[in-house]
C-alpha cells in the first residue's frame, strides 16, 4: 500500500495585535514569534512548520496589515503580509471576538480577492465580559462575508485549537513533505536571536521606543560549551538610545538577562550575550538601511 502524504501551507493574517503570533505559537507547541501587547511586535513573514505522521503543515506568520504605513518599514510589513495570501492552501483571518475596525475591513477587502478559501478565527473570546455577546459578533460577521468556517478560539488559553487544526488539516492537499520532520522554522538561529531582543525591548519599554529600533546580531559562534552572541539594537536618536540604557543600565541590562534566559531555552546551551546600542537617524524610512539590516521582500 502507498502511503499518501500531504502538505501545504496556511497563510495567518488580520490586522495587528489580534494574537497571529500567539496563535501560530500554541499550535507549533514552541515560540518561533515573538509576542507583545503593542502593536506590529511581527515584521517579517515566518514559517512555522508542524510535521506528525504523514502530514506537513506550514503556517506563514505575518506582520498586520494596517493602514497608516507612512514609513518605508510599515509599507515592507504591509507587503510582507500581502504577498503571503497567494499560493496558499488556507487562509485564517484572525480578529478579536467584540470587535470590528476599520484596519478589520481593510485586511477584508483584500481577501475577497484570494484564491484560497478563507476561515474567520475569532479570538480572544476569554475576554469577552459577557459571553452571550459572542453569538451576535459571529452573526454579522457572516453577513460581512461569506467564510468557508468561523470559529471562535482563544489562542492565548488554548480554547479550542485542536478543533481549529481539524479544520485545518481537511484543507491540507496531497504532496510530498516540503521540509525535514524536526524542522519548525525557516529562520536562522541569529534571526530568532535577534527576534527575542526585539521582544524584550518591545516588553520593558514605552509605548513609542520600540517602533523607532531594530537589533541586528553581529556575533554569533559557538565557544566550548556555550554560545557567544552580540547583538546592535539601532535607533533613530540619541534621546531613544538614553532610554534603551536606562539609567545606571538598568533597562539594558534587564533586557538582556531576559534574553539570554529565553535563547538558553530555544538553542538548549548557556549563552553569553552583550548587547550594545547605536544611533542611526532615519533607518526606518531608508529601504537601504532596511534591507541593511535584513528586511528584505520575499516573494
Amino acid at each position: 500500500m502507498v502511503e499518501v502524504t500531504r502538505s501545504g501551507f496556511v497563510a495567518i493574517v488580520g490586522r495587528p495585535n489580534v494574537g497571529k503570533s500567539t496563535l501560530m505559537n500554541h499550535i507549533l507547541g514552541q515560540k518561533i514569534s515573538i509576542t507583545s501587547h503593542k502593536p506590529q511586535t511581527t515584521r517579517h513573514r515566518i514559517l512555522g512548520i508542524k510535521s506528525e505522521g504523514d502530514l506537513q503543515v506550514i503556517y506563514v506568520d505575518t506582520p498586520g496589515l494596517h493602514l497608516q504605513a507612512k514609513k518605508a518599514v510599515n509599507r515592507y510589513m504591509n507587503r510582507a503580509a500581502s504577498s503571503s495570501l497567494s499560493d496558499v492552501d488556507l487562509i485564517l483571518f484572525v480578529l478579536e471576538a467584540g470587535r470590528w475596525t476599520d484596519e478589520d475591513e481593510n485586511v477584508l477587502l483584500q481577501l475577497k480577492n484570494a484564491r484560497a478559501p478563507v476561515m474567520a478565527v475569532v479570538n480572544k473570546v476569554d475576554r469577552l465580559n459577557e459571553k452571550n455577546e459572542l453569538l451576535p459578533y459571529l452573526a454579522k460577521l457572516g453577513q460581512r462575508h461569506a467564510f468557508d468556517e468561523v470559529l471562535p478560539v482563544s489562542a492565548l488559553k488554548g480554547d479550542n485549537i485542536g478543533a481549529l487544526e481539524a479544520v485545518v488539516e481537511k484543507r491540507i492537499p496531497e504532496g510530498p513533505a516540503l521540509f525535514p520532520a524536526d524542522q519548525v522554522t525557516d529562520r536562522s538561529e541569529r534571526f530568532l536571536a535577534a527576534e527575542l531582543v526585539r521582544e524584550k525591548l518591545m516588553r520593558n519599554l514605552g509605548k513609542e521606543i520600540p517602533y523607532a529600533l531594530t537589533v541586528e546580531i553581529e556575533q554569533f559562534r559557538e565557544e566550548e560549551e556555550r554560545l557567544r552572541i552580540n547583538a546592535l539594537i539601532w535607533v533613530e536618536r540619541d534621546s531613544q538610545k538614553r532610554i534603551v540604557i536606562g539609567k545606571g543600565g538598568r533597562v539594558l541590562k534587564e533586557v538582556g538577562r531576559q534574553a539570554r534566559l529565553d535563547m538558553e531555552r530555544l538553542f538548549g546551551q548557556h549563552v553569553f550575550l552583550e548587547l550594545w546600542v547605536k544611533v542611526k537617524e532615519g533607518w526606518s524610512d531608508s529601504e537601504r538601511s532596511l534591507r541593511n539590516f535584513g528586511y528584505r521582500d520575499e516573494y
